[in-house]
């Protein structure tokens, strides 16, 4: 059964992953700090919540029958605790790797590991207790009717570091992961209030359910539209100064703030058997669009740190064209 339980939650989980990765047009995250956020959300995320769930949940245990009490852990003391133990990833991140989140799609990018790698777990230890009869209709529901609402959740909360990040507003930087925070905590509790709701009331308490999450992720895909969109303007309007300087030439302008472009370029050194042409290519083109974003932030914060990084970045653009 654990078997069986560990693929049907591991299939999904590969599908959302590779999805995720295709969404980040731009500039790739680090396949080592994706990783780490994923593993995170695996494995110390689901100890804490193991832990903490049972630690906070005794006293409802105590005072109440058993369907109440893991009812009110599960809608009061799980969302609070597993939003804590994920997001501490995203904080780590911001503090320690923070020139690695250059927009707010970013931040999503990496909630949304950490949340694949806890829903993952999370979803074996349902999938392997299940009865024999409720075993399918538990991972078509877990897995794929719900199966991104962890990575929807702690998405949240990468929105609030990568705002925190960007702004050069102190009080927004404090407070932004706290509110990215309580946002994910919130959105948690009422999926699991409205799911401990619908074994009582039946369909009707499925309405909150389904647009809490359906709902949520449509804002969230709006949300990253908007960023591509946005980070697509950073890319025209900073490698439009580097044209302008002789840094890369028109052609490399006119591919790497194309997505179809920047797709083609490397394949035409696939498809001649030149693989490494197609690795160079693929990364010249991606250090352009880092570049573009080194700029962005060494105009918003004017720091050595960040004009030491662009400055970097535009020498090496300079003297690896492709």
């Amino acid at each position: 059964m654990l078997l069986t339980s560990s693929i049907a939650a591991f299939i999904p989980t590969i599908i959302y992953i590779a999805i995720i990765y295709w969404v980040d047009r731009y500039e790739k995250e680090p396949m080592w700090l994706l990783t780490a956020a994923f593993l995170w959300g695996a494995i110390p995320a689901v100890i804490v919540a193991l832990i903490f769930n049972g630690i906070f949940g005794v006293p409802f245990y105590l005072l109440l029958n058993e369907q109440a009490a893991s009812a009110l852990t599960a809608s009061f003391i799980a969302p609070l605790v597993e939003e804590s133990a994920k997001g501490l990833a995203l904080i780590a991140i911001l503090f320690f790797w923070r020139n690695q989140i250059d927009s707010v799609l970013d931040g999503i990018i990496y909630g949304a590991m950490v949340g694949l790698g806890f829903a993952m777990i999370e979803n074996i230890f349902y999938f392997t207790n299940a009865a024999a009869d409720e075993f399918t209709f538990l991972v078509v529901m877990r897995a794929y009717v719900f199966g991104l609402n962890h990575s929807f959740f702690t998405a949240i909360i990468g929105i609030g570091i990568a705002v925190s990040r960007l702004t050069r507003q102190g009080g927004l930087k404090v407070f932004a992961p706290v509110l990215g925070w309580l946002g994910a905590v919130f959105v948690h509790f009422v999926h699991n209030a409205s799911a401990s709701l619908s074994e009582a009331l039946g369909a009707i308490a499925c309405i909150p359910l389904f647009v809490n999450a359906w709902g949520g992720l449509l804002l969230l895909g709006v949300i990253i539209v908007w960023a591509l969109m946005q980070e697509r303007a950073w890319i025209k309007k900073y490698l439009a100064y580097e044209v302008a300087h002789e840094t890369i030439g028109a052609h490399h302008y006119e591919v790497a703030s194309s997505n179809l472009n920047r797709f083609m370029a490397p394949l035409q050194h696939l498809f001649s058997g030149n693989f490494s042409m197609f690795f160079k290519t693929r990364y010249y083109y991606d250090q352009c669009a880092k570049l573009a974003y080194a700029a962005h932030h060494a105009e918003l914060y004017q720091d050595s740190e960040a004009v030491a990084l662009e400055t970097e970045l535009r020498n090496w653009v300079r003297e690896n064209r492709v």
